[in-house]
């Protein structure tokens, strides 16, 4: 059901009705795994309950929307890449630019792209591609304390100094194959997060564990989304800032179901890049 309602300006909004997966408590503390657990054990622990929420439609505030005051943008960006499929072409065509896009939108001085996923749940059901289903249920890639150790885990020499200056880690998400249909991306207004709304979640992998956040359900958040993608278009979205000024320091985000997709809408297929992204100390 779509409805219209107040976006970040109090203007109107065209939103759609429709539900996401939150944690229902924060203790005792949520584990999920990166790899196929042992026997018995399941994937993703913790309890999770489906909020209504109204998603509202981004394209139609577009200019208003920024990184550091909403925690994602939308932007056009044109690649080069034919197969995103191919994880080498990826690191070698899509990674640089993905750098360049980072440093145009950011003004940073050094990005490090250091990992992408590829979700098609069609392509998952055969076991190829190395492809995910999309996620859904809200979450970010990120916690206070996983984050400054990304750094030490991808440039171990250079850890010391650059966590003494700004530092972020933004992921940019877009179609493969546009447009999307189905399972679009919702993200979460920064501004509507309170600090209590966040939970600590292991995640672990076969020879670590790191640290994500999950959510509690708040009726303050404000959701968005930025319905039908092409393949030119890519999402900017913050998933930690060192930087604690009062500008957005992460978001959350979850894919959905979305009313308005078609009976038969095509599989989502997407990729997420992530990338440490390093400001010199004069702009700190």
């Amino acid at each position: 059901m779509e409805t219209r309602i107040q976006g970040p300006a109090e203007e109107e909004t065209r939103a759609v009705n429709a539900q996401l997966n939150y944690l229902a408590e924060a203790t005792p503390k949520p584990v999920n795994y990166a790899y196929d657990p042992p026997a018995g054990v399941p994937s993703r622990s913790g309890k999770y309950v489906r909020q209504s929420v109204a998603i509202r439609d981004g394209r139609e505030v577009l200019s208003k929307l920024s990184l550091d005051r909403n925690g994602f943008v939308l932007t056009e960006h044109e690649t080069a890449v034919k197969d995103f499929y191919d994880p080498e072409e990826v690191k070698s065509v899509y990674y640089p630019e993905v750098e360049r896009l980072i440093k145009r939108v950011t003004g940073a001085e050094r990005v490090v792209v250091f990992d992408h996923i590829v979700r098609n749940a069609a392509l998952v059901e055969r076991g190829e591609k190395g492809a995910r289903r999309p996620a859904k249920f809200v979450h970010n890639d990120y916690s206070f304390n996983s984050a400054p150790r990304r750094v030490r885990d991808h440039l171990p020499e250079e850890a010391d100094r650059l966590l003494k200056n700004r530092f972020a880690e933004i992921n940019v998400w877009r179609a493969i194959r546009g447009p999307i249909e189905s399972s679009p991306l919702a993200l979460c207004d920064a501004r509507s997060l309170d600090a209590e709304d966040s939970v600590p979640i292991d995640l672990v992998y076969r020879d670590h564990v790191g640290e994500t956040l999950g959510f509690l359900y708040n009726p303050k958040h404000r959701w968005y989304y930025f319905p039908w993608m092409e393949r030119n278009e890519a999402i900017l979205l913050k998933c930690y800032d060192s930087k604690d000024d009062g500008r957005a320091r992460f978001t959350a985000h979850s894919s959905f179901e979305d009313p308005d997709s078609p009976p038969n809408a095509a599989p989502r297929e997407s990729i997420e890049v992530r990338a440490l992204v390093f400001w010199p100390p004069e702009t700190a």
